[in-house]
């Protein structure tokens, strides 16, 4: 008989999350397509199908695979999830949204929080993960409204919510950390259901393994030897029996199983249903399943390794369990032969001493019983046609426990001490048990069961367990809430730990690096010590123009982790900004050996050749960068100084804007358009474009600096000096902008406040020509004729290509009146 529909889909769904899972992604794709082939009509098929294609990379058949089920109203989850997937790396950003929100009444209320856990995962994305790649969506899509909206809905579903948080840094967004990274009501009643739900499971698994046999005589004895762990009939729990999994029906139905006769379970006696995790991929809306743990997978051996049941528990007499074989007798019946019975009695009590196996004599109508509590046939006196049964006799028969017992002696004899112990106990117990009441001797005889201690197949007795019945539920309930007070501080810890770090990225997205790098500092080593905590805080000296640090930060991280490539791309701009060919040279040979079909790599290779005045190579450089990631801007932006130096103007416009054009607050754009405009002599759109980079990153003295030096040339040198004074305070060691400032003070006729100015920029930099020239400049202006002609020599032996200029200049200090010492020459 072929299987059913249902089965075949299910086991090749089952195969499909194997593969995915174990990352073999073109088995999955394989598997994939049977499914597809055996149910084309089931969105879960086509939802496979096209997952395994987006794992693959291949975007554009994931987007065909999943066009269809994606945009029908009420589509499936995953097939708009995978579709809008698809569509944001294909630039179709439009549809991926509108497939999205087809699908909003399937996906608005689900929430997979703390549903992730060893044994179980969630197969389709909740409303946290869509929106926040509906937020992705429409960031790309430049509507930067909705994409917040959407990305401050995913973090109100899930503060982890990681990628939503750094796109509404990346937007500009002024975010509240606190009201972000706190526990919220769902969280807390989540974390309370999984508690609750893992140390029921914990309970379930940790009871030992029980004979269904065992189970329904604790029902019919007196003494239960375990308490029943569950009143409710109608709840289904996890037991296991010889290991495999059974479904427990509760209290009535043991009762009822103690009662009727029982059978060996067999495969069609269980349903499948009945049980809390499915056995694979469901078809229905229920997307969540257990691995490593997941129950029902050993269905199959449980139904088939089950042992006949055994015969019921009776105690054993003096002779019992001392490794001879005793014989099981039927119901007790009074006799009115109360002497012989005694004299019977007597004679095993000293055959058991003696360690031989009692010789009875079975009167008529009594029977014995076989291993399954069966009624044997009748064993008449001996005779030397019927032989007497001995123990040691291998086809007699054996109760069950009598064999285990023999297993562990050695012919027959005792093994070790504890036997001989046990033999006296026995032989203590029967002596002492007796009464001279012939009823209580029927019943000593005939070996009926008592009901106060009992006798294991150990030969030790069984006592009633002193622990009450629900003590084993409140240790279990008091190790939940341990559990649960746990798993709160845990979350509360990294809550702490993930505040701090968007606490640090928010102040660096708004380019308050000086306070990003101190709470970045502010953290664990081993949080510190990690490639992107590292990468963030090099990134932050560079943005300050204090290439000297990032260096060393980058060189830190490069030393612990080789291939790392996040990052690199300022990496090189920091040492091509120190001039340090070589290390340039060696970091692009060495990042293209890790990932050569990186933008970071190449964006390296072209800043050595830059670094080599080979602006030619340096641009195929940059190009290959944006070939490879056209959203890279930082490349664009390399390419566009590239064509400054080579004075193509145009060329260098184009690619500015097209660096603001993937990403708007990419400063570095906007401040590579104002070079373009101040070198075509239009300073009012220079002016314009670096207030606009100023505003994207109000820390950078370069960009004040530029600012001054647009006002400067269009004859404003009061509103140019605040400038210059404002980059001085962002950065005391920025030469240029001192420099800057000083010739100001002195073309304003403050040539006092310029010669302070230039002492300082003197002890930062030692050896700049330009610094000693200005402050012979100085000196002249201040009738220090000596001094000028001192510090002017030092200029032309520090740049001898502007001694023409300087000879020039000592020239005519010589020949100047005193109406001239007032004018600044131009350096």
């Amino acid at each position: 008989m072929a299987p059913a529909n249902s089965h075949v889909v299910r086991q090749l769904q089952q195969l499909i999350y194997y593969h995915l899972d174990n990352h073999l992604l073109r088995n999955a794709l394989f598997f994939a397509g049977r499914l597809q082939a055996y149910d084309p009509r089931n969105a879960d098929s086509v939802y496979l199908i096209a997952l395994c294609h987006l794992r693959l990379g291949q975007l554009k058949s994931a987007y065909d695979s999943s066009r269809h089920q994606a945009l029908k109203p009420g589509a499936h989850v995953g097939c708009s999830y995978v579709f809008a997937q698809a569509c944001l790396g294909l630039g179709k950003y439009v549809e991926g949204t509108n497939a999205l929100d087809k699908s909003r009444g399937n996906w608005i209320r689900m929430n997979s929080w703390n549903k992730h856990t060893e044994s179980r995962r969630q197969y389709l994305p909740d409303a946290a993960a869509i929106q926040c790649l509906q937020g992705k969506l429409w960031q790309a899509y430049r509507d930067s409204a909705k994409a917040i909206d959407s990305y401050a809905e995913a973090l109100k579903l899930n503060p982890f919510m990681w990628d939503a948080f750094v796109g509404l840094c990346d937007l500009g967004v002024n975010v509240r950390i606190p009201n972000i990274f706190q526990m919220t009501a769902e969280m807390k009643r989540a974390l309370s259901t999984s508690n609750s739900d893992e140390s029921t499971l914990e309970t379930l698994e940790e009871s030992p393994p029980m004979n269904p046999l065992a189970q329904s005589q604790s029902v019919n004895n007196v003494n239960m030897s375990q308490p029943l762990s569950n009143n409710d009939p109608f709840t289904i729990s996890k037991n296991r029996v010889n290991g495999d999994v059974r479904p427990n029906f509760g209290i009535f139905d043991k009762l009822s199983v103690s009662k009727a006769s029982i059978t060996p379970i067999t495969a069609g006696d269980l349903d499948m249903a009945s049980f809390d995790t499915p056995t694979g991929a469901e078809t229905s809306f229920s997307h969540d399943a257990y691995l490593g743990k997941e129950i029902g997978d050993q269905l199959s051996s449980a139904t088939n390794g089950i042992e006949p049941p055994l015969a019921p528990v009776r105690k054993a007499r003096a002779g019992q369990g001392l490794g001879t074989e005793t014989s099981v007798d039927g119901p007790p019946k009074m006799r009115s032969n109360a002497i012989s019975s005694r004299s019977r009695n007597k004679a095993d009590s000293d055959e058991a001493s003696n360690g031989r196996p009692p010789s009875r004599t079975h009167g008529i109508g009594e029977r014995k019983r076989t291993i399954s509590g069966q009624t044997a046939p009748s064993a008449s006196v001996p005779t030397s046609s019927n032989p007497p049964v001995v123990a040691n006799d291998p086809t007699a028969l054996q109760r069950r426990s009598t064999r285990l017992l023999r297993s562990i002696t050695r012919s027959g004899t005792l093994a070790t001490r504890e036997e001989m112990e046990l033999k006296k106990k026995a032989k203590a117990t029967g002596t002492k048990g007796r009464s001279t009441n012939p009823g209580n001797v029927g019943r000593v005889v005939s070996g009926n069961r008592i009901h106060s201690d009992s006798v294991g197949i150990d030969g030790k007795e069984q006592r009633r367990p002193s622990v009450p019945q629900q003590s084993s539920l409140e240790q279990k309930s008091k190790a939940g809430s341990s559990e649960a007070l746990k798993d709160r501080e845990a979350l509360t810890w990294l809550l702490e730990l993930f505040s701090k770090l968007a606490s640090a990225y928010f102040a660096q997205a708004h380019f308050r690096s000086q306070e990003a790098i101190q709470i970045y500092n502010s953290i664990s080593l081993s949080q510190r010590d990690t490639p992107w905590t590292l990468s963030q805080i090099a990134r932050g000296y560079f943005e300050q123009g204090l290439y000297s640090d990032a260096e060393k930060i980058y060189g830190r991280l490069r030393s612990i982790f080789p291939s790392q490539i996040e990052g690199m791309e300022r990496y090189s701009t920091s040492l091509w900004h120190q001039k340090k060919e070589t290390d340039l040279a060696f970091l692009a040979h060495e990042l293209i050996d890790v990932d050569r079909n990186s933008p970071e790599a190449w964006c390296a290779v072209g800043n050595s050749f830059s670094v080599q005045k080979d602006h030619d190579q340096a641009i195929k450089c940059f190009k290959r960068a944006v070939q490879l990631d056209p959203y890279f801007a930082y490349a664009y932006t390399l390419q566009g100084h590239e064509y400054i130096a080579n004075e193509e103007n145009d060329k260098a416009l184009a690619v500015f804007r097209s660096a603001v054009g993937v990403e708007n607050r990419h400063y570095n754009g906007w401040y590579g358009l104002g070079q373009v405009f101040e070198k075509q002599g239009k300073f009012d759109f220079a002016e314009q474009h670096y207030r606009t980079a100023a505003s994207i990153n109000p820390a950078n003295s370069l960009l004040i600096t530029s600012i001054g030096t647009v006002l400067e040339k269009l004859k404003n040198p009061r509103a140019a000096l605040v400038q210059y004074t404002k980059a001085c305070d962002l950065m005391p060691p920025s030469a240029i902008a001192r420099l800057k400032r000083a010739r100001v003070l002195a073309n304003l006729k403050q040539p006092q406040a310029a010669l302070e100015e230039l002492k300082l920029l003197k002890a930062i930099a030692p050896d700049e020509a330009n610094v000693f020239f200005m402050l012979g400049s100085v000196h002249k202006m201040l009738k220090q004729k000596s001094e000028a002609i001192r510090n002017w020599t030092i200029a032309g032996n520090l740049d001898p290509k502007a001694q023409s200029h300087i000879k020039e200049e000592m020239e005519r200090l010589e020949d100047m009146s005193d109406d001239d010492y007032d004018t600044l020459p131009m350096t």
